[in-house]
Protein backbone atom coordinates (compact mmCIF):
# COMPACT_ATOMS: atom_id res chain seq x y z
CA UNK A 1 0.00 0.00 0.00
CA UNK A 2 1.31 3.56 -0.75
CA UNK A 3 0.91 5.97 1.80
CA UNK A 4 1.38 9.50 1.83
CA UNK A 5 4.33 9.67 4.43
CA UNK A 6 7.96 8.83 3.59
CA UNK A 7 10.88 8.36 6.28
CA UNK A 8 14.68 9.65 5.92
CA UNK A 9 17.24 8.22 8.53
CA UNK A 10 20.71 8.21 8.54
CA UNK A 11 22.83 6.94 9.09
CA UNK A 12 20.79 3.92 7.90
CA UNK A 13 20.77 0.43 9.94
CA UNK A 14 21.72 -2.89 8.26
CA UNK A 15 19.73 -5.32 7.43
CA UNK A 16 20.97 -8.08 9.78
CA UNK A 17 20.31 -5.45 12.71
CA UNK A 18 17.03 -5.04 11.31
CA UNK A 19 16.15 -8.80 11.42
CA UNK A 20 18.19 -9.45 14.92
CA UNK A 21 15.78 -6.15 16.64
CA UNK A 22 12.68 -7.64 14.71
CA UNK A 23 13.21 -11.06 16.94
CA UNK A 24 13.39 -9.07 20.16
CA UNK A 25 10.24 -6.77 19.81
CA UNK A 26 8.00 -10.27 18.76
CA UNK A 27 9.47 -11.62 21.54
CA UNK A 28 8.69 -8.83 23.96
CA UNK A 29 5.31 -7.96 22.73
CA UNK A 30 4.03 -10.88 24.89
CA UNK A 31 5.05 -9.15 27.78
CA UNK A 32 2.41 -6.44 27.96
CA UNK A 33 -0.70 -6.09 26.83
CA UNK A 34 -1.62 -6.18 23.31
CA UNK A 35 -1.89 -2.43 21.62
CA UNK A 36 -5.42 -1.11 21.37
CA UNK A 37 -4.79 1.60 19.20
CA UNK A 38 -4.70 0.18 15.86
CA UNK A 39 -8.50 -0.70 16.15
CA UNK A 40 -10.36 1.77 15.02
CA UNK A 41 -13.74 1.14 15.04
CA UNK A 42 -14.14 -1.29 18.27
CA UNK A 43 -14.29 2.20 20.73
CA UNK A 44 -16.08 4.38 18.47
CA UNK A 45 -19.85 4.93 17.46
CA UNK A 46 -19.91 7.09 15.22
CA UNK A 47 -23.92 6.87 14.71
CA UNK A 48 -24.37 7.75 18.29
CA UNK A 49 -21.46 10.87 18.32
CA UNK A 50 -23.30 12.39 15.21
CA UNK A 51 -26.70 12.03 17.52
CA UNK A 52 -25.38 13.29 20.47
CA UNK A 53 -23.32 16.21 18.55
CA UNK A 54 -26.41 17.19 16.03
CA UNK A 55 -27.61 18.66 19.10
CA UNK A 56 -25.04 21.45 19.54
CA UNK A 57 -24.80 22.21 15.69
CA UNK A 58 -26.25 25.23 14.37
CA UNK A 59 -25.68 28.48 12.24
CA UNK A 60 -24.51 30.25 15.24
CA UNK A 61 -21.82 27.74 16.48
CA UNK A 62 -18.71 29.41 16.21
CA UNK A 63 -16.44 27.87 18.85
CA UNK A 64 -15.14 24.80 20.38
CA UNK A 65 -13.71 25.23 23.70
CA UNK A 66 -11.82 22.14 24.82
CA UNK A 67 -11.32 21.70 28.45
CA UNK A 68 -8.27 18.77 28.30
CA UNK A 69 -5.05 17.65 28.90
CA UNK A 70 -1.74 15.80 27.90
CA UNK A 71 -3.62 12.21 26.02
CA UNK A 72 -7.16 14.35 26.50
CA UNK A 73 -6.52 16.98 24.01
CA UNK A 74 -2.90 16.38 21.47
CA UNK A 75 -4.87 14.29 18.96
CA UNK A 76 -7.49 16.94 18.42
CA UNK A 77 -4.41 19.70 18.37
CA UNK A 78 -2.97 16.88 15.54
CA UNK A 79 -6.28 17.83 13.11
CA UNK A 80 -7.04 21.54 14.84
CA UNK A 81 -5.91 22.97 11.29
CA UNK A 82 -8.60 21.18 9.73
CA UNK A 83 -11.09 22.72 11.81
CA UNK A 84 -14.09 24.66 10.32
CA UNK A 85 -14.35 26.29 14.04
CA UNK A 86 -12.58 28.19 15.85
CA UNK A 87 -10.80 25.79 18.62
CA UNK A 88 -10.03 26.61 21.99
CA UNK A 89 -7.64 24.12 23.80
CA UNK A 90 -8.00 25.23 27.89
CA UNK A 91 -5.58 22.53 29.05
CA UNK A 92 -5.19 24.51 32.37
CA UNK A 93 -6.61 26.67 34.55
CA UNK A 94 -3.72 29.36 33.31
CA UNK A 95 -5.95 33.01 33.36
CA UNK A 96 -4.35 34.35 30.61
CA UNK A 97 -5.78 31.56 28.13
CA UNK A 98 -9.29 31.20 30.18
CA UNK A 99 -9.64 34.98 30.16
CA UNK A 100 -8.53 34.93 26.11
CA UNK A 101 -11.11 32.23 25.80
CA UNK A 102 -14.06 34.12 27.74
CA UNK A 103 -13.27 37.78 25.80
CA UNK A 104 -13.87 36.33 22.59
CA UNK A 105 -16.46 33.94 23.26
CA UNK A 106 -20.00 33.45 24.33
CA UNK A 107 -22.31 30.81 25.69
CA UNK A 108 -24.52 31.38 22.52
CA UNK A 109 -22.07 30.74 20.23
CA UNK A 110 -20.01 27.61 21.88
CA UNK A 111 -19.78 24.57 23.59
CA UNK A 112 -17.50 23.59 26.11
CA UNK A 113 -16.13 19.93 26.03
CA UNK A 114 -14.80 18.71 29.45
CA UNK A 115 -12.28 15.89 28.93
CA UNK A 116 -11.03 13.48 31.45
CA UNK A 117 -10.42 9.58 31.71
CA UNK A 118 -10.00 9.21 35.79
CA UNK A 119 -12.19 12.32 36.95
CA UNK A 120 -9.54 13.88 38.95
CA UNK A 121 -7.58 15.94 36.81
CA UNK A 122 -7.48 19.21 38.58
CA UNK A 123 -6.29 21.32 35.22
CA UNK A 124 -9.92 20.31 33.98
CA UNK A 125 -11.91 20.18 37.25
CA UNK A 126 -10.92 23.71 38.48
CA UNK A 127 -11.70 25.56 35.19
CA UNK A 128 -15.35 24.26 34.28
CA UNK A 129 -17.25 26.60 37.27
CA UNK A 130 -16.14 29.22 35.30
CA UNK A 131 -17.98 28.43 32.29
CA UNK A 132 -20.69 26.70 34.24
CA UNK A 133 -20.84 30.67 35.80
CA UNK A 134 -21.00 32.55 32.49
CA UNK A 135 -23.83 29.78 31.02
CA UNK A 136 -22.29 28.35 28.61
CA UNK A 137 -23.38 24.74 27.16
CA UNK A 138 -21.42 21.61 27.56
CA UNK A 139 -20.86 17.99 26.39
CA UNK A 140 -19.15 15.97 28.45
CA UNK A 141 -16.90 12.99 27.72
CA UNK A 142 -15.87 11.47 30.64
CA UNK A 143 -16.79 7.78 32.35
CA UNK A 144 -16.28 8.54 36.50
CA UNK A 145 -14.82 10.65 39.14
CA UNK A 146 -15.29 14.07 40.17
CA UNK A 147 -15.80 15.14 37.11
CA UNK A 148 -18.55 12.82 36.16
CA UNK A 149 -20.63 13.78 39.51
CA UNK A 150 -20.13 17.73 38.33
CA UNK A 151 -21.04 16.79 34.39
CA UNK A 152 -24.37 14.82 35.89
CA UNK A 153 -25.71 17.51 38.18
CA UNK A 154 -25.62 19.58 35.17
CA UNK A 155 -27.30 17.48 33.17
CA UNK A 156 -25.35 17.61 30.02
CA UNK A 157 -24.97 15.04 27.49
CA UNK A 158 -22.41 12.82 28.61
CA UNK A 159 -20.34 10.90 26.42
CA UNK A 160 -17.86 7.82 27.09
CA UNK A 161 -13.86 7.95 27.80
CA UNK A 162 -12.74 4.40 27.47
CA UNK A 163 -10.66 2.90 30.41
CA UNK A 164 -7.49 3.04 27.96
CA UNK A 165 -3.77 4.50 27.85
CA UNK A 166 -4.75 8.25 26.86
CA UNK A 167 -2.24 9.20 24.54
CA UNK A 168 -2.81 6.38 22.72
CA UNK A 169 -6.08 6.53 22.62
CA UNK A 170 -7.48 9.92 21.42
CA UNK A 171 -7.24 9.22 17.60
CA UNK A 172 -9.80 5.69 18.35
CA UNK A 173 -12.25 6.89 20.76
CA UNK A 174 -14.55 9.99 21.52
CA UNK A 175 -11.79 11.64 23.24
CA UNK A 176 -10.71 13.30 19.78
CA UNK A 177 -13.22 12.29 17.40
CA UNK A 178 -16.11 14.32 19.19
CA UNK A 179 -14.62 17.26 19.20
CA UNK A 180 -13.03 16.94 15.62
CA UNK A 181 -16.38 16.02 14.54
CA UNK A 182 -18.18 19.11 16.15
CA UNK A 183 -15.19 21.20 14.71
CA UNK A 184 -16.33 20.29 11.05
CA UNK A 185 -13.45 17.86 10.51
CA UNK A 186 -13.51 14.75 8.14
CA UNK A 187 -13.29 12.39 10.89
CA UNK A 188 -13.68 9.32 8.05
CA UNK A 189 -11.17 10.62 6.53
CA UNK A 190 -8.90 10.93 9.00
CA UNK A 191 -10.13 7.27 10.92
CA UNK A 192 -9.34 5.58 7.05
CA UNK A 193 -6.00 7.37 7.51
CA UNK A 194 -5.31 6.20 10.31
CA UNK A 195 -6.27 2.70 9.30
CA UNK A 196 -4.60 2.32 6.32
CA UNK A 197 -1.44 3.58 8.01
CA UNK A 198 -1.58 0.50 10.86
CA UNK A 199 -1.91 -1.86 7.93
CA UNK A 200 1.57 -0.80 6.48
CA UNK A 201 2.75 -0.24 10.51
CA UNK A 202 1.90 -2.81 12.78
CA UNK A 203 2.44 -5.79 11.03
CA UNK A 204 5.20 -6.99 13.37
CA UNK A 205 7.60 -6.71 10.42
CA UNK A 206 10.23 -4.58 8.64
CA UNK A 207 8.34 -1.39 7.66
CA UNK A 208 9.07 2.63 8.03
CA UNK A 209 8.11 3.09 11.42
CA UNK A 210 9.87 -0.53 12.89
CA UNK A 211 12.88 0.93 11.22
CA UNK A 212 12.42 4.40 12.77
CA UNK A 213 12.00 2.92 16.38
CA UNK A 214 15.40 0.87 15.62
CA UNK A 215 17.51 4.07 14.45
CA UNK A 216 16.12 5.69 17.80
CA UNK A 217 16.60 2.31 20.09
CA UNK A 218 20.02 2.16 18.44
CA UNK A 219 21.20 5.98 19.11
CA UNK A 220 19.62 5.15 22.54
CA UNK A 221 22.39 2.36 23.23
CA UNK A 222 25.30 4.77 21.94
CA UNK A 223 23.90 7.28 25.15
CA UNK A 224 21.61 9.51 23.07
CA UNK A 225 18.77 10.57 25.61
CA UNK A 226 17.04 13.55 23.89
CA UNK A 227 14.83 13.36 21.10
CA UNK A 228 14.50 17.37 19.19
CA UNK A 229 11.93 17.36 16.74
CA UNK A 230 11.66 20.62 14.33
CA UNK A 231 8.22 20.94 12.61
CA UNK A 232 8.61 23.18 9.86
CA UNK A 233 4.89 23.26 8.92
CA UNK A 234 2.58 25.00 11.42
CA UNK A 235 0.05 22.48 10.25
CA UNK A 236 2.39 19.50 12.02
CA UNK A 237 3.24 20.75 15.40
CA UNK A 238 -0.23 19.16 16.81
CA UNK A 239 1.08 15.98 15.78
CA UNK A 240 4.62 16.50 17.09
CA UNK A 241 3.32 17.62 20.07
CA UNK A 242 1.66 14.02 20.44
CA UNK A 243 4.92 12.35 19.36
CA UNK A 244 6.84 14.44 22.33
CA UNK A 245 4.00 13.34 25.10
CA UNK A 246 4.29 9.84 23.46
CA UNK A 247 8.00 8.71 23.77
CA UNK A 248 8.37 10.91 26.46
CA UNK A 249 6.14 9.17 28.80
CA UNK A 250 6.05 6.01 26.85
CA UNK A 251 9.44 5.07 26.77
CA UNK A 252 11.04 7.59 30.26
CA UNK A 253 10.42 4.68 33.02
CA UNK A 254 12.16 2.60 34.79
CA UNK A 255 15.55 4.42 34.69
CA UNK A 256 15.68 4.44 30.46
CA UNK A 257 13.99 5.91 27.91
CA UNK A 258 14.38 8.99 25.57
CA UNK A 259 13.15 13.06 26.12
CA UNK A 260 10.96 14.40 23.47
CA UNK A 261 11.23 18.22 22.82
CA UNK A 262 10.24 20.57 20.01
CA UNK A 263 10.36 24.15 18.50
CA UNK A 264 9.00 25.27 15.68
CA UNK A 265 10.99 25.45 12.37
CA UNK A 266 12.79 26.79 10.95
CA UNK A 267 13.29 29.10 13.50
CA UNK A 268 15.03 26.44 15.84
CA UNK A 269 17.69 27.08 12.86
CA UNK A 270 18.48 30.64 14.51
CA UNK A 271 18.39 28.93 17.81
CA UNK A 272 19.08 25.85 18.77
CA UNK A 273 20.99 24.82 15.43
CA UNK A 274 24.32 25.95 16.47
CA UNK A 275 24.35 23.31 19.30
CA UNK A 276 23.43 20.70 17.16
CA UNK A 277 26.18 21.22 14.51
CA UNK A 278 29.34 22.54 17.00
CA UNK A 279 28.13 21.70 20.45
CA UNK A 280 28.24 18.70 22.45
CA UNK A 281 27.77 15.44 20.12
CA UNK A 282 26.40 12.25 20.92
CA UNK A 283 23.23 13.63 23.23
CA UNK A 284 20.46 15.30 20.94
CA UNK A 285 18.60 13.13 18.15
CA UNK A 286 17.19 15.83 15.45
CA UNK A 287 14.38 14.58 13.80
CA UNK A 288 12.86 17.43 10.83
CA UNK A 289 9.49 17.29 10.12
CA UNK A 290 7.86 18.47 6.51
CA UNK A 291 5.04 18.86 4.42
CA UNK A 292 5.38 18.34 0.43
CA UNK A 293 2.21 20.83 -0.43
CA UNK A 294 1.40 22.53 2.49
CA UNK A 295 -1.84 24.30 2.71
CA UNK A 296 -2.31 27.42 2.42
CA UNK A 297 0.45 27.85 -0.18
CA UNK A 298 1.64 31.22 -1.67
CA UNK A 299 3.79 32.49 -4.68
CA UNK A 300 6.33 34.78 -3.63
CA UNK A 301 7.64 38.13 -5.18
CA UNK A 302 11.67 38.71 -4.41
CA UNK A 303 13.97 41.09 -6.48
CA UNK A 304 16.16 37.83 -5.42
CA UNK A 305 15.79 36.21 -8.64
CA UNK A 306 16.29 32.54 -6.91
CA UNK A 307 13.22 33.33 -4.42
CA UNK A 308 11.27 35.35 -6.93
CA UNK A 309 8.16 32.94 -8.00
CA UNK A 310 8.72 30.70 -5.87
CA UNK A 311 5.75 29.35 -3.69
CA UNK A 312 6.47 29.88 0.47
CA UNK A 313 6.42 26.33 1.33
CA UNK A 314 9.23 25.35 -1.37
CA UNK A 315 11.58 27.64 0.48
CA UNK A 316 11.21 26.20 3.48
CA UNK A 317 11.54 22.82 2.06
CA UNK A 318 14.56 23.83 1.00
CA UNK A 319 15.68 25.20 3.96
CA UNK A 320 14.78 21.85 5.68
CA UNK A 321 17.06 19.63 3.11
CA UNK A 322 19.86 22.54 3.69
CA UNK A 323 19.46 21.78 7.24
CA UNK A 324 19.47 18.05 7.62
CA UNK A 325 22.52 17.66 5.37
CA UNK A 326 24.47 19.83 7.11
CA UNK A 327 23.71 18.02 10.34
CA UNK A 328 24.98 15.03 8.29
CA UNK A 329 27.95 16.34 7.59
CA UNK A 330 28.79 17.62 10.83
CA UNK A 331 27.99 13.73 11.85
CA UNK A 332 25.03 14.12 13.71
CA UNK A 333 22.56 10.90 13.12
CA UNK A 334 19.50 12.55 12.06
CA UNK A 335 16.10 12.01 10.62
CA UNK A 336 13.22 13.44 8.31
CA UNK A 337 9.76 12.60 8.42
CA UNK A 338 7.79 14.18 5.19
CA UNK A 339 3.88 13.80 4.63
CA UNK A 340 2.14 14.76 0.85
CA UNK A 341 -0.15 18.01 2.72
CA UNK A 342 -1.93 17.95 5.63
CA UNK A 343 -5.33 16.70 4.82
CA UNK A 344 -7.26 14.56 7.21
CA UNK A 345 -6.39 11.33 5.45
CA UNK A 346 -2.27 12.08 5.65
CA UNK A 347 -2.78 13.22 9.35
CA UNK A 348 -4.26 9.66 10.45
CA UNK A 349 -1.28 8.38 8.30
CA UNK A 350 0.85 10.29 10.50
CA UNK A 351 -0.48 9.51 13.75
CA UNK A 352 -0.40 5.73 13.05
CA UNK A 353 3.48 5.90 11.97
CA UNK A 354 4.31 8.18 15.67
CA UNK A 355 2.70 5.60 18.03
CA UNK A 356 3.67 2.45 15.88
CA UNK A 357 7.16 3.51 16.03
CA UNK A 358 6.88 4.93 20.12
CA UNK A 359 5.22 1.44 20.48
CA UNK A 360 8.15 -0.35 19.13
CA UNK A 361 10.50 1.68 20.42
CA UNK A 362 8.99 0.48 23.70
CA UNK A 363 9.35 -3.03 23.00
CA UNK A 364 12.84 -2.93 22.12
CA UNK A 365 13.61 -0.79 25.24
CA UNK A 366 11.93 -3.66 27.43
CA UNK A 367 9.11 -1.32 29.34
CA UNK A 368 4.98 -0.79 29.11
CA UNK A 369 4.03 0.94 26.33
CA UNK A 370 1.27 1.97 28.01
CA UNK A 371 1.60 3.02 31.58
CA UNK A 372 2.85 6.12 33.04
CA UNK A 373 3.37 5.20 36.94
CA UNK A 374 5.02 8.08 38.06
CA UNK A 375 2.90 10.90 36.86
CA UNK A 376 0.70 11.10 40.16
CA UNK A 377 3.25 11.81 42.33
CA UNK A 378 3.07 15.78 41.59
CA UNK A 379 -0.46 15.46 41.37
CA UNK A 380 -0.79 14.30 44.74
CA UNK A 381 1.27 16.67 46.53
CA UNK A 382 -0.51 19.19 44.73
CA UNK A 383 -3.71 18.35 45.69
CA UNK A 384 -2.69 17.62 49.22
CA UNK A 385 -1.06 21.66 49.42
CA UNK A 386 -4.24 22.85 47.86
CA UNK A 387 -6.57 20.98 50.91
CA UNK A 388 -4.32 21.63 53.37
CA UNK A 389 -3.94 25.31 51.64
CA UNK A 390 -0.70 25.45 52.40
CA UNK A 391 1.34 28.55 52.69
CA UNK A 392 4.34 29.56 49.83
CA UNK A 393 6.76 29.59 52.57
CA UNK A 394 5.66 26.18 53.59
CA UNK A 395 5.84 24.47 50.21
CA UNK A 396 9.41 25.83 50.40
CA UNK A 397 10.09 24.57 53.28
CA UNK A 398 8.93 21.13 52.20
CA UNK A 399 10.85 21.57 49.13
CA UNK A 400 14.08 22.24 51.30
CA UNK A 401 13.57 19.19 53.39
CA UNK A 402 13.01 16.88 50.44
CA UNK A 403 16.17 18.01 48.70
CA UNK A 404 17.78 17.55 52.07
CA UNK A 405 17.64 14.02 51.81
CA UNK A 406 17.95 13.15 48.53
CA UNK A 407 20.32 14.95 47.21
CA UNK A 408 22.47 14.56 50.30
CA UNK A 409 25.93 15.13 49.26
CA UNK A 410 25.69 15.19 45.34
CA UNK A 411 28.05 18.00 45.00
CA UNK A 412 30.68 16.94 46.85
Amino acid sequence: MSLGIKCEYYPRITREILENRLKMVRENKKKWDDPFFNDTKTYLNLEQIKQVSNQFINDKLKNIIVLGTGGSIQTLLALEHLSQKRIYPITNSRAVELEKCLDETNAEDSVVIPISRGGETLDINSTIGIFVKNGYKFLGLSSKGTMNEILKKLGCPILDVPDLSGRFAGSISNVGIVPAYLSGIKIEDFLSGLEQGYKVFMNFDINPAFEFAIFLFELYKKGYKVVFSMPYSRNLEGGVGLFVQEISESTGKEGKGLMGSYQSAPICQHSVLEYLLGGTKGAVIPILWTVKNDNPDLTLESSIEYVNGQTAQTIINFQADATIQALLEQGVPSAKISINNPKETNIGQLISFIQSTVYYLCLLLDVNWASNPKVVIGKKICNEALKNKASIEQRIREREKVAESCFRDFFS
